[in-house]
């Protein structure tokens, strides 16, 4: 739409028409005041919605002199998108109609840049009722939006944690021990993959796509574990994001690739639909990956074999949303207001019904709030299918780029030094040692917390990697001896499953340096031998 693409309206006047006979001193005073007003915009158009004044709040608040305004279109504060759908005209329909037309959203100030606006139109008619154009308020709210915003992230913490009460101590220690028992295997094949990718990718291109695509998907596995097993970590807000700037479509071609075994081995129909332009956002990808594959996952679970799945992304005034929606079994209008609850026991529940923890809804609700966003679920009942759209706030123009963290943190390497891993898992020792031997470290290993003892005294290591768990003894105990023995000549570093606040300051009181969680973040542990060992590159 152009400067003047709102549609000439049966009201129009001619211009001479509009000109006021004469003023009185108190519309002198009045006009005064209008225009002396700084905190909103107030100014006239005439009936096809072109700018007749401008006070010095207009001014302010949008940009624009006077002389620049008048008499262009007053769609020029809307952004383009919204202008296209025709709602400039639909106002001035309704202001006509009803003599007033009120909203907040979105406009566009003279550089570009958008703000939260309250605005009201009001018709201007004569005596005779002829429509002689409309006067408009513009008030700019972006601060109480900004603390409105705020506001909610708040709630939306003190709702997740609300929901967590009631966890019980049998449930904690459950959750312990199973997080234990699944970081294990994924240890040594987080690590596997890691050595195999420094071999493999320099010699074979050919192997570094799926090589990629499997650190890739072991990486998010070790998120989701972390999810479930960390629930409680969630509901209480103790997520930190790490966002970046980044295209929204990257979040659903990852989403996609995630939840497509599962759709595959269903037979389903799955339609991915992305729009022509970029809309960016700044979230953290792994966490809203997580998010709308979890919505994939329940799409796949709850629809027949051979149904139909869609993926889609739309941009709507500053937001990104995300659409899944199927033709699966539906959700009954008394389940819909427990949905997100978290361990829902109702028999009708969609996680209990298929055997599920009832948690997965829950993290999606709580990932998306920390996004700054919402998601919403509808369905027309059962067996009719149902939607879920993930809203979060879009960025109001294209982000200069960032160096990756992961990238920061491979270009500095450790010295190579001595290092002692104990692990009685034989496979995620001997892996993690293999890895850290390409990098030209002095490795040994040790199973258990006796045979440790001695190979530190032996290799007179720099750095000991020291499972928690060992037969014969544990790592707290051989820890306390290490330290008594060799005082700061050795850094020593807990190397568990267990990763909540009570088993890191268990870990300090025994005298470690470290901890690090298995499966183990590789970077992580690259960035701290490069810290106590001393860096390059």
């Amino acid at each position: 739409m152009g400067e003047n693409a709102v549609s000439h309206g049966p009201g129009a006047q001619a211009a001479s028409e509009r000109v006021p006979a004469r003023q009185t001193p108190n519309e002198d005073i009045l006009r005064l005041f209008i225009d002396t007003v700084t905190d909103y915009a107030i100014f006239l158009l005439d009936a096809d919605g072109c700018v007749t004044s401008w006070n010095r709040g207009a001014e302010k608040i949008k940009g624009y002199k006077a002389e620049e305004i008048i008499g262009k279109s007053f769609s020029t504060f809307y952004p383009p998108e919204v202008v296209r759908t025709g709602k400039c005209e639909y106002e001035l329909k309704v202001a006509a109609e009803t003599g007033r037309f009120e909203e907040e959203g979105f406009r566009v100030r003279k550089d570009g840049s958008r703000f939260w606006a309250s605005v009201v139109i009001t018709a201007l008619r004569d005596e005779a009722g002829r429509l002689r154009g409309f006067g408009k308020v513009t008030r700019d709210l972006t601060e109480r939006k900004r603390n409105e915003e705020a506001l909610r992230e708040t709630e939306a913490l003190r709702r997740a944690q609300e929901a967590l009460k009631g966890a019980d101590r049998r449930k904690d220690e459950f959750l312990a021990m199973l997080s234990h028992e699944l970081r294990n295997p994924l240890a040594p094949m987080s690590t596997a993959l890691e050595l195999l990718k420094l071999r493999v990718e320099a010699h074979d291109s050919e192997l570094a796509r799926p090589l990629s695509v499997l650190s890739r998907q072991t990486q998010y596995l070790r998120r989701l574990v972390d999810d479930l097993l960390e629930v409680s970590r969630i509901t209480q807000g103790k997520i930190r994001l790490e966002k970046e700037p980044l295209d929204a479509a990257t979040v659903v071609k990852r989403a996609a690739e995630v939840s497509r075994p599962l759709i595959d081995s269903r037979k389903h129909g799955f339609e991915v639909v992305l729009p022509a332009e970029p809309v960016w956002i700044e979230a953290d990808v792994t966490r809203l990956v997580q998010a709308l594959s979890n919505l994939l996952n329940n799409a796949a679970k709850y629809t027949g074999d051979g149904g139909r799945i869609r993926l889609s992304l739309e941009s709507e005034p500053g937001e990104a949303v995300f659409r899944v929606a199927d033709n699966g079994i539906g959700i009954s209008s008394d389940l819909m207001p427990r949905l997100f609850q978290l361990f829902m026991q109702a028999e009708s529940s969609l996680d209990r019904s298929q055997g599920g923890l009832g948690i997965g809804l829950t993290v999606v609700r709580a990932l998306v709030e920390l996004h700054g966003g919402r998601v919403e679920a509808r369905s027309d009942g059962p067996g009719r299918g149902s939607e879920f759209f993930v809203r979060v706030p879009a960025l109001s123009e294209r982000p200069g780029r960032r160096t990756p963290t992961s990238a920061v943190a491979r270009s500095r390497r450790a010295v190579p030094s001595r290092i002692v891993v104990v692990d009685d898992n034989v496979d995620a020792a001997e892996s993690l040692a293999d890895f850290l031997a390409e990098s030209d470290h002095d490795v040994r290993v040790a199973h258990d917390g006796v045979s440790a003892i001695s190979a530190v005294r032996a290799h007179a290591p720099r750095v000991v990697l020291l499972d928690l768990d060992l037969p014969r003894v544990d790592g707290y105990a051989v820890a306390r001896l290490l330290r008594d023995e060799h005082g700061s000549a050795i850094v020593l570093v807990a190397l568990t499953g267990h990763g909540q606040p009570e088993d890191r300051h268990r870990t300090r009181e025994a005298g470690f340096d470290d901890h690090l969680v298995k499966p183990l973040d590789v970077d992580a542990l690259e960035a701290l031998l490069a810290r106590v060992c001393g860096g390059t590159g």
